[in-house]
């Protein structure tokens, strides 16, 4: 079959654009393509909307592929290029501007009035015959409404439609379109309104840290948030490793966390299956299907609240225990943006400064497992702050905890596995640094 840069299946291209761009260096046996044809047209689809940033690395067992960019002169997001390329039929597009032109903003039509119309003032006058019949004028009908382009109301036993009005001027909202493109995790709405208005390319922004890998979830993002605002249950198809067989998750959708330090989404759910709440990566999520509304709506979302006051991060932990957290730093005379640092990032916990006496005769102040010290006679007086938290999983905690290396004077946490790591780390640094 000839190649063509359109697509019918998106998940695939989603999963090669993942391939090249996260993974990267794959040869061709390497990156799961059904056959070689379906790994070149899928590369050339590719290369046609990113041949910018693709490259390549010759080795002895053969030519490898990436993505590569450099987020901080990337303006506008590439990845959403890959969501103008679905393919359709010809009675697809005959049939949607057609039923556009017919339909106005003021005037309804009924169906019966709308499926004449379109025989007697457009098929009817092609060149050659044309032909739908009505079930697929009311299938596009139903479509529409439902994504935003047309609404209905009825009229005794009559569904009457007509186009939806739209009265607003977006030419003085562009830097703000622009902005919500690169930043929102729906950005791609924006990406096509400044497509439509022929300035995607334009754009007074230019972002540090540009997370963009996210444009490819937005279709599953788009899936989960309509069932949450419907309060509806969700079938999942989740695939947690390349290759792998989705398996699939009856869930009731709760709450969207998005990390802001790698740009990586989640979803808390209830899993029905196993009673509790759980999180699932978006990008592993290869579809969703949306199910019954959810009668006990209201118990999970309190269920839900009652649980995040424990929360970290994204690790579920076991829901019905906590893990207890105690880490004392010691914070010297002009560090007060040490203080504040704490208070911000505390999340759940609480911070609380020790009494004087504490730190009265203190002029050596030892580390977790006594490999670094402090000589508060050098750098003047020594206050010590306690941050204390119950998280649902400590172990998640210890990347910030890091962050405090050189002012660690105690750390305990009831997970041993918490405070043993923290002290190999440590052990590991001392030794790479030792001579």
């Amino acid at each position: 079959m000839a190649y063509s840069e359109l697509i019918k299946n998106f998940e695939s291209i989603r999963d090669y654009m993942r391939e090249f761009y996260v993974y990267g260096f794959r040869r061709r046996g390497e990156v799961g393509a059904k056959s070689a044809r379906s790994y070149d047209n899928e590369k050339r689809r590719i290369e046609s909307w990113l041949g910018d940033y693709m490259s390549f690395t010759r080795s002895p067992s053969g030519r490898a592929r990436f993505l590569s960019m450099d987020a901080r002169n990337v303006r506008h997001n590439p990845f959403y290029q890959a969501f103008r390329a679905k393919s359709f039929t010809d009675n697809d597009m005959i049939l949607h501007f057609f039923l556009l032109d017919l339909l106005g903003e003021e005037h309804w039509l009924s169906f019966r009035e709308i499926a004449e119309g379109l025989h007697g003032e457009y098929f009817d006058k092609l060149k050659k015959p044309f032909i739908l019949d009505e079930s697929t004028i009311r299938n596009k009908l139903k479509e529409y409404v439902k994504i935003g382009l047309l609404e209905q109301k009825k009229e005794g036993k009559s569904v009457l439609y007509r186009k939806v009005k739209c009265g607003v001027d977006l030419s003085s909202w562009m830097d703000a379109v622009a902005f919500f493109a690169e930043e929102n995790p729906l950005g791609v709405v924006g990406s096509f309104i400044l497509a439509r208005k022929g300035l995607q390319n334009a754009t007074c922004f230019q972002f540090r840290h540009h997370y963009m890998l996210y444009a490819l979830d937005s279709q599953v993002l788009y899936e989960l948030l309509d069932a949450m605002k419907g309060k509806c249950a969700v079938e999942i198809a989740v695939a947690r490793r390349r290759r792998e067989a989705s398996r699939g998750y009856g869930v009731y959708p709760v709450k969207i966390f998005i990390s802001t330090q790698t740009g990586r989404e989640y979803v808390l759910a209830y899993e029905y299956g196993q009673r509790k709440l759980s999180f699932f990566r978006l990008d592993h999520i290869k579809g969703v299907k949306k199910g019954r509304r959810e009668e006990k709506w209201e118990t999970y979302e309190r269920r839900f609240e009652k649980f995040r006051k424990n929360l970290w991060g994204v690790s579920a932990g076991q829901e019905r225990r906590t893990e207890h957290l105690e880490m004392t730093v010691a914070v010297y005379e002009g560090e007060e943006y040490i203080v504040r640092r704490l208070e911000r990032e505390k999340r759940n916990g609480r911070v609380e400064k020790l009494s004087g006496d504490a730190c009265q005769n203190l002029t050596d102040v030892r580390g977790v497992a006594g490999l670094y010290q402090y000589m508060a006679d050098e750098r003047g007086g020594v206050e010590l702050y306690q941050y204390t938290a119950d998280a649902r999983d400590a172990v998640e905690m210890l990347p910030w905890i890091r962050t405090f290396i050189g002012r660690i004077v105690k750390l305990e946490c009831t997970n041993p596995a918490v405070v043993a790591t923290f002290e190999s780390d440590m052990r590991k640094l001392y030794d790479m640094y030792h001579v």
